[in-house]
């Protein structure tokens, strides 16, 4: 398995650079190596509290009993579900 490698390049103040070596030191590793982990973590942090929907205790409420509310299709489902049931064979 190859894997690419793609550059970024980051500008930074000194007093940010060494925050950085400091931490960096103190991990065992180096100044790319903290800030690259670093940035991962909070990346994938960020991504996965994005990709979740919260519901206030009452939406949730709502959401549950609209799942469980008997569900009645409409006309053209209906027209939909009587063509296959028509026109799809199984194998």
């Amino acid at each position: 398995m190859t894997s690419t490698v793609a550059r970024f390049d980051l500008k930074l103040n000194q007093e940010d650079k060494n925050i950085f070596a400091q931490a960096a030191a103190l991990m065992g590793t180096s100044m790319a190596g903290f800030v690259r982990a670093a940035a991962k973590e909070k990346a994938r942090e960020l991504l996965d509290r994005e990709s979740r929907i919260t519901l206030s205790p009452e939406d949730f409420k709502a959401f549950v009993e609209s799942l469980d509310a008997a569900f009645t299709p409409n006309s053209a489902l209906e027209a939909a579900l009587e063509l296959a049931r028509r026109d799809v064979r199984r194998v």
